[in-house]
């Protein structure tokens, strides 16, 4: 198993009109692969939010695998 950090981003208009890219949440996840974390990662961010879905809060997701806890 490896250790992967999902963080889950989502692009917003500021006030002075520009688009930012902000990160809604990150989570740990222990896993075989990238799709596996994932897919775990989207579980626990629906768990902790009270969502039936996880793209109601984020664009997208970032998969990095690391050596190391964060």
């Amino acid at each position: 198993m490896s250790r992967f950090v999902v963080r889950f981003m989502k692009d917003v208009l500021g006030e002075n009109g520009r688009h930012a890219e902000i990160c809604q949440s990150i989570v740990e996840v222990d896993a075989a692969s990238e799709g596996h974390a994932a897919e775990l990662a989207k579980r626990k961010f629906c768990e902790n939010h009270s969502l039936c879905d996880w793209s109601l809060h984020a664009d997208r997701i970032q998969v990095k695998q690391t050596d190391f806890p964060s």
